[in-house]
């Protein structure tokens, strides 16, 4: 077989297939994002079940097929936490032991208090909440007073909402790169996350303008060690927010999920070796936060129609991994992040069918059979590239 050139890493955000043994633990007891929505209506994922979607394990309204052409597995989380980066971190090889900081009942008066006098402006809201419902509750407000709104969630985020027109973006990325600074130490949150809006009163909408501030990852990830060895690893979507702009080769933003298959497949049409790395974050930040299950079903679809071309441009040396970073199930009372088990498809034109690649340990499987395929090595995970290249 001639050796591996390329990996198309493709992570379909929130796309969880079944509770882990902890679940309890984290309150995510019957989480199932892809089986509960599978329970309230059919989901046309052809492509998907070629791959072997469907033989990971019993799923109601989808058929296993008898020969799949990909191989199939399920990946556990090992660190402690179901939230962006630390699945993200842990596909790339960092364990996260120590979970980052949460506030179910918002943020200490304290650091609001500093926060407002190193930005110059009142804030409200301070709650966990969802994005959309807090900007319908408080836009008004937020528009004749000019005060930030700023909230959190199940998971360890600071999120910053403002009107466009209001809080210009260079000045909202300015108070979130304050924020940045002053959440440290006990307060060093996961992820703060600049949240712009436009509209009227009954009609606000969230824009594509979003942005990230992530905690630099502690160690070197697989991103730094492909590039470090002169490897292309163009980041797709939010994939440099969450690595802290470390370790890509280019940087691409996106507005959808079709934006990134779409940036995706530019992508795939260059030569080069190494990691293309693409996150689609409809599926979590539409849907699964807004308990949306016809928006994920059709999101899954919808992309699901797009691997015919994502096939057409691959190339006989590319390989294509499929993903997740944690669930996120739209279907229980919860509109936060859910501790699952996630798919691992994978597929190249040279492979042999229908590889059961099994339940893994650890994400940073993923990330160290990439690794090893470049003669490289990340500090976690067991390699599964025999079981795709023998």
């Amino acid at each position: 077989m001639t050796p591996l050139n390329r990996f198309i890493l493709m992570i379909l955000d929130g796309f969880g297939i079944g509770e882990m043994p902890d679940a309890a633990r984290f309150g995510d007891a019957g989480s199932d994002t892809f089986g509960n929505i599978l329970k309230q209506r059919a989901v046309h994922v052809p492509y998907m079940q070629q791959l072997g979607i469907a033989n990971i394990r019993p799923l109601e309204n989808l058929e296993r097929v008898p020969d799949p052409m990909g191989a199939y597995g399920r990946g556990a989380t090992l660190s402690n936490g179901k939230d962006t980066a630390t699945g993200h971190w842990e596909m790339a090889g960092i364990i996260t032991e120590t979970p980052f900081p949460t506030y179910p009942h918002g943020f200490p008066a304290n650091f609001i208090s500093a926060f407002e006098a190193a930005v110059g402006r009142k804030t409200m809201g301070n709650y966990p909440a969802s994005g959309t419902e807090i900007i319908k509750e408080l836009g008004a407000e937020h528009v004749t007073s000019g005060k930030l709104i700023v909230y959190t969630s199940a998971d360890s985020v600071f999120q910053i909402a403002a009107h466009e027109e209001v809080v210009p973006l260079p000045e909202l990325y300015r108070i979130c790169e304050k924020a940045r600074s002053l959440l440290q130490g006990k307060d060093r949150v996961g992820r703060v996350i600049a949240r712009p809006f436009i509209g009227s009163p009954g009609s606000f909408k969230r824009t594509s303008n979003r942005h990230d501030y992530a905690v630099p990852p502690p160690a070197p990830t697989l991103l730094d060690i492909l590039k470090e060895h002169g490897l292309a690893v163009p980041g797709i979507g939010k994939i440099p927010d969450i690595y802290c702009h470390m370790g890509c080769t280019k940087e691409t933003h996106t507005v959808s999920n079709m934006d990134g298959v779409d940036q995706t497949l530019s992508e795939m049409r260059q030569a080069g070796r190494g990691l293309i790395f693409t996150n689609l974050v409809d599926t979590d930040m539409l849907y699964g936060h807004r308990n949306d299950v016809p928006g994920y079903a059709r999101a899954l679809e919808e992309f699901d129609a797009r691997l015919p071309e994502i096939y057409a441009a691959m190339q006989e040396t590319d390989c294509l991994i499929l993903s997740s970073d944690h669930g996120n199930d739209p279907t229980t009372p919860s509109t936060d992040h859910s501790r699952e088990y996630v798919p691992i498809l994978a597929y190249h034109k040279q492979m042999r069918r229908g590889v059961d690649l099994g339940t893994r340990r650890s994400l940073a499987d993923i990330g160290q059979t990439i690794a090893e395929n470049f003669g490289l090595k990340i500090k976690a995970g067991q390699s599964f590239l025999s079981s795709l290249t023998s």
